[in-house]
Order: C-alpha cells, then sequence, then structure tokens
C-alpha cells in the first residue's frame, strides 16, 4: 500500500482525480463501512514512485491526512491480512485470480522510507 489516508481527511477528494493507479476512493465508496473519509486500496497504490513525491499528497489539502504505511510486499503479507480481519484494510478478491494480497501482486515503493517511519505512519509531506 504505501500510503494510507488518517482520519485527519476533510473529504476534499482533490487526491481520487491525481491517483494514476485509481486507488483512492471517496468515503461514500469505501470498501471498509466504519471510515467516513477518503480511501486508498493498499492492492493498488504504487506510491507514485516515478515522482518526486505521492500525486495524492501534493494536492491534499490537509497537513498529516496522507502517511506512509508499510510496503505492500511479501514480506508484509501477514501485516495486511491481520489488518483486514480488523476492518483496517479491504482487500479485493480477483474472480480469477483470488485476493490481491502482497504475495500474490506486490505494488512498487519507496525503498527510501524507512520501516520506522512507515510504522509510525508518518505524514508524507
Amino acid at each position: 500500500m504505501a500510503v494510507m489516508i488518517t482520519d485527519c481527511c476533510i473529504n476534499y477528494d482533490t487526491c481520487i482525480d491525481e491517483c494514476p493507479a485509481t486507488a483512492i476512493v471517496s468515503a461514500n465508496d469505501s470498501p471498509i463501512v466504519a471510515k467516513e473519509y477518503t480511501y486508498v486500496k493498499p492492492e493498488k497504490c504504487i506510491e507514485c514512485v516515478d515522482s518526486s513525491v505521492p500525486k495524492c499528497a501534493d494536492v491534499c489539502p490537509t497537513e498529516g491526512a496522507i502517511v506512509w504505511d508499510m510496503p505492500y510486499a511479501p514480506s508484509y503479507h501477514e501485516y495486511y491480512m491481520y489488518g483486514q480481519t480488523q476492518g483496517l484494510y479491504a482487500i479485493r478478491v480477483h474472480p480469477k485470480k483470488g485476493m490481491l494480497s502482497p504475495e500474490m501482486q506486490p505494488r512498487p515503493f519507496r525503498e527510501n522510507i524507512s520501516i520506522d517511519q512507515r510504522q509510525s505512519h508518518e505524514s508524507v509531506l
């Protein structure tokens, strides 16, 4: 996943149109029923590794609303599966491929962002 939107989000939704991976959905379209703010689909987020900063964070008007999360990589499979059971994530199930888990479909991530920054959900900007 790499980025996560926190409850600081004011649902301005500028990030949705900026996401090149279509990984961000509005609160109304969130697969997590309890979420009242914009949601990033971890199985789609690519951290905009080809840009200087993730494009969602570049347009977000709310400081601290977009933070780093763990890489969507095989070594963090259990992290995301546990998060799914806790209602933090809703990882999509493909009709033919099955669950698009980190083991099944790893996503690119910024290797220069430390695990400490990711664990503490440090602000992207």
